[in-house]
This record gives structure tokens, C-alpha cells and sequence, in this order.
């Protein structure tokens, strides 16, 4: 797999999300035997940047990914996030938990979950708006001072948020949803919403500013979560084919109204991955690809095929006139939450 740089090291240039395999989608698809095969079949393919969290499945995430990295710990950029507190796992309730405290009592469960004495990138997962950034922020950076994470990281923030991080400590990489139907963190307007039932949005009341741009002008990655659309920009996933608690059934984007129109978009997809002789998963991360060399993409996926397909994405170049489509085809209908 072709390989981009983050702090010094060559990963894949494309990740892998691990959210899916304890939290949020299909759980009747779950299967822990067969995620920790998959996460090692990434590896193997050179899917080396990895990503998960506390609040994935209340830290049943991390125990799979453990277990899963026994033996290959050393071949992968980890990555965990802080920041957010599972209320009810059942419904995905949870609350935001910036404090120092948190920050740090976090970290020490989430290495003793892992099997690891430290984590390569660890994230705020969303900013506490009721604990000042700098006090979060400086939190994190002694426990990269005591050697219990390499790099620290942000999720879902404000560009004016990440400056203020990287005054206090380097921001090595800042994750945010990205895909050709949510465009917020280029500083186009994609619906953010106040709420979703998986995370909390950000704050920012629909702007962001250029997040992305601030990435490559500042030295931080650009991770995109959800490249897919969680799903949809496969042209795989219908409203009626979402199962009980798959958290995407209450999502305004999801609806049969917006599904409808949001094919627009599905179909521009469709077109360039048949003209290529390629699929449209592999078009819709090779977009990501394309938005600059700092930009690593983490599908999430559960099945080994769509593994291979995704990963194929690092080896799928877009022609000028294939991004000029790309780029232009319309905005999503309803917000992201």
C-alpha cells in the first residue's frame, strides 16, 4: 500500500476505523472473533493507522483491539480518545468530560485495555464546553510528557480551536467527518447540528473554517472519519435495510425524503467507479485522498472484502476531470445529525 507520513513514521495512506466493530451499527453483524482477525488481516495488508476509543461499546472496543494487536503492537500508529463518557450504551447516550481528571483516569484505563504502555495519537474527542480548552489541552500534554502518548490529537473542532491547542502543545492531528456530502471541515456549510445520537456535534454553530487547510499549513494530519457516508456513498445502504438500533435510522440524512435526493450524489459516484472499472467506495476515498498528502482516511468496515476494497483506495488516482465532478456534485439534504 502506498504509505503517508504522520510525525516522522509511514503509515498506510489509508486507515481503518474501528468504531463499527463495538458501537453504533449493525450489531447483529458484530462478531469479536472475526474483528480481531480482520483488524490483523489490515495490518498485514499495511492498514497501519489505526483508531478507536473509550466510548466505543464503553471500552469494549479497546479490549478487542488489544487483543487483537498482540504480537503487532509495533507496526501500528494507535490512536484513542478522551473526552466523552458512555451515560447509556444501549441508546448511545453519553456527556462530555474535559476535565483533568477525566483526561488523565481515562488514558490509564484505556492503556490497560489496550495491552500498551503508551498510545501513538490521543484525542479530544469533543471539546468540554464547560472546562476551558487550555486547561483539557494542558492536561493531555503532561501525560505526553510522563511518556503515556506520543502525539496528541483533536476531534470535531473549530480551526480557531485547533490554533489555540497547538499554542499550548504541537496538534498532530485533527479528526473530523469528511466525504463528498459533508464538506463542513473544508469551511463549506454541510449541516452540522447541535446533537447526534452517537457523539455530539460540535459547537460551532455550522462554521468551522478551513480545519483541513489549518491541518497543512500546521503540520497535522487530516483523519476523515465516515469517507463513506457511513455507508451510503456505496449505494449499498437503503432506509429500510437499517436494522433496530443502528444508530443511522434517526439520522436526518437517513430519512426516505433525504436518502432520495442524497442518490444524486450516489450516482456521480457510480458513473466514475464504472469508467474506471473500479467501485465506488474506492472513488468516494480516493476523493479524500485527493484534498492533500497531510489527509489520511479511516473507513470502518467489519467484512475482510470491503477491507480489500477500501484499502484499495490508495492505489486509485483520480484524473482532473474525475475531481472536477466530484467536486461539483450537489449538496447533501438534512444534517449530518
Amino acid at each position: 500500500m502506498r504509505t503517508r507520513g504522520f510525525q516522522g513514521a509511514e503509515v498506510g495512506a489509508v486507515g481503518l476505523g474501528l468504531m463499527g466493530m463495538s458501537w453504533a451499527y449493525s450489531a447483529s453483524e458484530r462478531d469479536d472473533a472475526a474483528s480481531r482477525e480482520l483488524i490483523r488481516e489490515a495490518v498485514g495488508l499495511g492498514v497501519t493507522f489505526l483508531d478507536t476509543a473509550q466510548v466505543y461499546g464503553d471500552g469494549h472496543n479497546e479490549e478487542l483491539v488489544g487483543r487483537a494487536l498482540e504480537g503487532l503492537r509495533d507496526q501500528v500508529v494507535l490512536a484513542t480518545k478522551t473526552g466523552l463518557v458512555v451515560d447509556d450504551a444501549r441508546t448511545h447516550a453519553m456527556h462530555r468530560d474535559g476535565s483533568p481528571e477525566h483526561v488523565r483516569r481515562s488514558l490509564e484505563e484505556s492503556l490497560r485495555r489496550l495491552g500498551t504502555d503508551t498510545v501513538d495519537l490521543y484525542y479530544l474527542h469533543r471539546v468540554d464546553p464547560e472546562v476551558p480548552l487550555a486547561e483539557t489541552w494542558g492536561a493531555m500534554a503532561e501525560l505526553v510528557a510522563e511518556g503515556k502518548a506520543r502525539h496528541l490529537g483533536l476531534s470535531e473542532v473549530t480551526a480557531a480551536q485547533a490554533a489555540q491547542a497547538h499554542g499550548i502543545h504541537p496538534v498532530a492531528a485533527v479528526q473530523s467527518e469528511l466525504s463528498l456530502w459533508t464538506r463542513d471541515a473544508m469551511g463549506a456549510s454541510g449541516g452540522t447540528g447541535k446533537q447526534g445520537p452517537d457523539f455530539p456535534a460540535a459547537d460551532t454553530g455550522g462554521e468551522t473554517g478551513d480545519v483541513l487547510g489549518w491541518c497543512a499549513a500546521n503540520g497535522a494530519a487530516f483523519v476523515p472519519f465516515s469517507p463513506l457516508g457511513r455507508g451510503f456513498l456505496t449505494g449499498s445502504v437503503t432506509a429500510g435495510g437499517l436494522e433496530e438500533g443502528d444508530f443511522r435510522a434517526g439520522n436526518p440524512r437517513f430519512r426516505e425524503e433525504a436518502m432520495r435526493e442524497n442518490r444524486r450524489i450516489v450516482e456521480v459516484v457510480r458513473r466514475i467507479a464504472e469508467r474506471h472499472g473500479s467501485t465506488p467506495a474506492r472513488v468516494a476515498i480516493a476523493w479524500t485522498l485527493a484534498q492533500g498528502d497531510h489527509v489520511i482516511p479511516i473507513p470502518g468496515t467489519k467484512k475482510s472484502r470491503y477491507l480489500h476494497d477500501n484499502a484499495g483506495a490508495a492505489g486509485f488516482d483520480l484524473t482532473p476531470a474525475d475531481l472536477e465532478e466530484l467536486d461539483g456534485v450537489p449538496a447533501a439534504v438534512g444534517d449530518r445529525y
